[in-house]
């Protein structure tokens, strides 16, 4: 039963899945990229929440907590972007910890992400 019209096969062109490659391509490209610094703020963050929860270590100083908190930056390969990335106060005996920083990751020739992170912790001092 041909009724003279002419029947045509539907899908994906050549050109539908390059441009598809593409912007997978540079969705894949950008999350690899930022892993890296998520990965280290969470690798960061769950050294201060061990730090927090350590009596012993907040027996010490200011001074002595910061070196140790360094100490396992250091042991676990995590690099603060500077010194005033990690604020540490002690206050009416409670020490108030605040990692406030921002990374610069390079994505494109001149295209930079900005990837914020702002974290506050607070322990009793034993």
């Amino acid at each position: 039963m041909n009724t003279g019209v002419a029947h045509f096969q539907r899908g994906a062109t050549m050109t539908s899945v390059l441009i598809g490659l593409i912007v997978a391509g540079i969705f894949f490209t950008v999350a690899f990229k930022l892993f890296t610094p998520y990965k280290d703020h969470a690798t960061m963050a769950s050294i201060m929440e061990d730090m927090v929860e350590d009596q012993d270590e907040l027996s010490n100083g200011v001074r002595q907590i910061r070196s140790n908190l360094y100490r396992r930056f250091l042991i676990n390969q995590v690099e603060l972007p500077n010194d005033e990335a990690l604020n540490i106060r002690l206050e009416e005996g409670v020490y108030y910890f605040d990692l406030v920083y921002e990374i610069r990751v390079p994505m494109f020739y001149n295209i930079d992400a900005i990837v914020k992170f702002e974290e506050h912790y607070e322990a009793v001092k034993p």
